[in-house]
């Protein structure tokens, strides 16, 4: 909390913040940085990159042979400022008519580097899709670690449940993370939600996710949404619902309506699973934010619990922990499996001390850094793993498979803590 007050008034004084025009690492105004891709809508991929020069072009060059590009596709520009800070230009092009499990190679703005991303497989309910998950992430050791061992596993897209950068107002930490994520995020889909490290509220900022709307445009409008900080896509078998924590979420909400609207579409025939990610999660047995996801549950828990939600995924609490089914606080059949994922490798530490007894519902949790790999093997069978960095990215923590409105129970629990490990901060 002092830290990130301190980069407050260092942004209010000015501080010796430089704009991203006076900084970048690229000796040309036009070279593209930051590049990342997300999905956009069936078929459809969106690119965003970062170049000094505003006037550099919206254009993205792609096609599927190495240096040879037979397609053009062009978009748009945005730039923000906030105080003394003024972003580069940030440029959004989406691809449409895209080939499902296909590798594409691109160049953005007809300059810099040739970049390739696979698009995830086609919409069918056997088609099997791997998907990788960290939550709060920053930018220090524990990231990067953590950005490895996702970029070598084999994933289709990575989901990404809040807290991205922790710029805390410091807009230079916005452009330092998307030159850390490039060469995962420009290779794969990335799709994100907010956190609260993304809210950043200033006087007369009417805006307070002004930096992350802008950085990370998501498929809002192609799912019907009228904000980005909650929105749906489909890919292979599964519909996934993108939540926001930290705008409106009461019965009366755009939010609430929107995603009653959403669930009311979702075919189980054509996709059969069906997951939610969001930040602070719905239960949680650790000492840190108790509470913080409680007014979001009562509002919006039996939506999920009538649409036969699968999994709900969140971040926000440092640690690990996976609960059995569960609704309305006890164990329930036909409940929700909800896993949190909130240890990308924050600045933060991890948060180390659980609550005892164990709640019935809370069948694993730890605190150490890592991601999840959930696997759709097909529509019935899913499989869920989870990934320390303590460990080689092939070894497994915890394990657990998904049958369609069945989950295996039988894995082991581990017990709360009896000390602190020493990798933990209190």
């Amino acid at each position: 909390m002092f830290w990130h007050w301190l980069c407050v008034l260092a942004l209010l004084l000015g501080g010796g913040q430089r704009s991203l025009r006076s900084d970048l690492f690229y000796s040309h105004s036009s070279t593209p940085s930051q590049v990342h891709v997300s999905l956009a809508g069936p078929n459809g991929a969106r690119v965003t990159w970062t170049t000094i020069d505003p006037s550099a072009p919206s254009l993205v060059e792609f096609g599927t042979t190495s240096g040879i590009y037979d397609r053009i596709a062009y978009g748009d520009s945005d730039s923000y400022k906030l105080l003394f800070y003024r972003s580069g230009q940030i440029h959004n092009v989406v691809l449409r008519n895209l080939s499902s499990s296909t590798l594409y190679f691109y160049k953005c703005g007809g300059e810099g580097l040739e970049y390739a991303f696979r698009t995830p497989p086609a919409i069918d309910p056997e088609t099997s899709i791997t998907f990788a998950m960290a939550g709060d992430l920053g930018q220090t050791d524990d990231t990067r670690l953590t950005l490895n061992h996702i970029q070598h596993s084999n994933y289709d897209v990575f989901l990404l449940p809040g807290d991205l950068s922790y710029a805390d107002y410091y807009q230079p930490l916005w452009d330092s993370f998307g030159t850390l994520i490039e060469p995962l995020a420009s290779s794969r889909p990335v799709m994100v939600t907010q956190g609260n490290h993304e809210k950043e509220n200033l006087p007369l900022l009417l805006d307070p996710f002004r930096s992350y709307n802008t950085r990370w445009r998501m498929p809002y409008e192609e799912s019907g949404s009228d904000s980005n900080l909650y929105y749906s896509f489909e890919v292979a078998g599964v519909h996934v619902l993108m939540l926001g924590s930290y705008t409106d979420v009461s019965r009366d909400s755009s939010q609430y309506k929107w995603l009653q609207a959403d669930l009311a579409k979702v075919d189980r025939n054509r996709t059969p699973w069906l997951i939610a990610l969001l930040h602070a999660p719905w239960y949680n047995s650790n000492s840190k934010h108790q509470g913080d996801g409680e007014h979001m549950r009562k509002s919006m828990e039996f939506l999920l619990h009538e649409a036969k939600v699968d999994v709900l995924i969140a971040g926000h609490v440092h640690a690990y922990e996976r609960t059995s089914k569960v609704f309305n606080g006890r164990p329930d059949s036909s409940g929700i499996v909800h896993i949190t994922v909130g240890v990308g490798g924050n600045r933060e530490g991890l948060a180390c001390r659980f609550l005892s007894p164990i709640p019935e519902w809370s069948l694993y949790r730890e605190a150490s850094y890592g991601h999840g790999i959930l696997k759709m093997v097909n529509a019935t069978h899913a499989h869920w793993s989870w990934h320390r960095n303590q460990d080689d990215e092939l070894c497994s923590k915890d394990k657990l498979w998904l049958l369609e409105y069945y989950c295996d129970l039988s894995m082991p629990i581990l017990k709360s803590f009896s000390s602190l490990p020493s990798h933990c901060q209190s």
